[in-house]
């Protein structure tokens, strides 16, 4: 059976390093089903909660380049099962990922929930479209509240995706989560701060 994302990513080369490393066999005797070329339940709930992404992009020359976007939690939509889009807003207007794109529309993306330790990788095709080409997906990726200039579209359609061991994974949490996970403590200190202010009313 096919494994989708490992079918694109694995090169003689890397097959060269596999069976130098003796991991040829786990690979090329693969027997279960991991196409995985479209997006489940599982995956577009996790999307959703995302508000952050790291895109790879190829040069001209060779080289390649990752980049962080982010954004409002779900900033990355999911469209269907196989089509992901996200608004591009101006950062440090280098636009090497979108040169790239241009000459070359294959990225990765790697999507990172470092509290539950998960990642999901994709192989993706990247269409840029101007903002009136789409009036439908702009306003359907556009987050109003989100102050930032909006300058692009971007569709990707997806090739394929697959999930990652936890392995080496560091938990971090972000500022919000911190709040979230502290609150019931918070609570439960005002709650003893009021009532040691009740008995030394009273005491007094």
């Amino acid at each position: 059976m096919g494994y989708g994302f490992m079918d694109i990513a694995v090169t003689p080369s890397v097959r060269a390093v596999q069976a130098e490393m003796g991991a040829d066999g786990i690979w090329s005797d693969f027997r279960g089903h991991r196409e995985f070329d479209r997006f489940g339940a599982n995956e577009k709930a996790f999307i959703a909660e995302r508000d952050s992404v790291y895109i790879a992009s190829v040069s001209e020359t060779g080289w390649p380049y990752v980049q962080h976007r982010g954004g409002p939690r779900g900033f990355l939509k999911v469209i269907d099962d196989r089509t992901l889009a996200f608004a591009d807003y101006r950062g440090n207007r280098q636009h090497i990922s979108t040169g790239n794109f241009a000459a070359n529309d294959r990225a990765c993306l790697f999507l990172m929930d470092y509290p539950r330790r998960a990642r999901l990788k994709i192989y993706a095709h990247v269409e840029r479209l101007e903002l009136d080409e789409d009036p439908a997906l702009t306003e359907l990726v556009t987050d109003g509240p989100y102050r930032a200039k909006l300058e692009r579209i971007f569709r990707l359609r997806l090739e394929a995706f697959d999930w990652n061991c936890p392995q080496h994974i560091v938990p971090r949490f972000t500022e919000d989560e911190v709040a979230k996970a502290v609150q019931p403590l918070r609570d439960r200190l005002a709650q003893l701060e009021a009532e040691n202010a009740e008995l030394k009313a009273r005491a007094g």
